[in-house]
């Protein structure tokens, strides 16, 4: 029995490896790395040399890859008191939703000046067409900002009870 949950962490990992590299393009090892604090880094975090030695990487390699992870906000870490280690693990889903928020910003301001342009420019059916999809999509973009207000309000209420525990 305990060979099969094995397995199926280390299939669990590697598919959230295949998922991160085919959807946000991060690097293999970033891949893995970022799934296997998923899967095991819950409670307590897994520290640089744990990870080392689960994912089978050289230290600087390891380091590197780490780095690339907080910088994206993807994982965070943590210390304790008396403790030089760093205890890695995935950042809170409401952070890494917050994340996708300023994404959006960021797509809804050239949304909208894109319909701005287009409003003074368009002088044929094609782009009357672009410019309505382009209100569709500011539409969408709306909705799904709205989504993600609500989403992180719920995490952070999980993420508050789980803090207190």
């Amino acid at each position: 029995m305990e060979t099969s949950i094995h397995k199926e962490k280390e299939d669990l990992i590697e598919l959230f490896g295949i998922h991160f590299e085919s959807v946000y393009h991060l690097p293999p090892l970033c891949s893995r790395i970022l799934g296997l604090l998923i899967v095991e880094a819950c409670k307590t975090g897994l520290t640089f040399e744990q990870i080392v030695e689960k994912v089978g990487a050289s230290k600087s390699t390891v380091s590197t890859n780490l780095n690339f992870l907080l910088k994206m906000g993807k994982i965070d870490y943590y210390t304790l008191h008396g403790d030089r280690k760093k205890y890695f693990r995935p950042s809170p889903f409401s952070e890494r939703f917050a994340n996708y928020l300023k994404i959006i910003e960021i797509e809804k301001k050239i949304i909208d000046k894109m319909i701005t342009y287009r409003e003074k420019t368009m002088d044929s059916p094609e782009e009357r067409i672009n410019l309505e999809h382009a209100k569709a999509y500011k539409s969408h973009v709306k909705k799904v900002e709205e989504l993600l207000r609500e989403t992180i309000v719920e995490f952070v209420e999980i993420e508050k009870v789980n803090n207190k525990s």
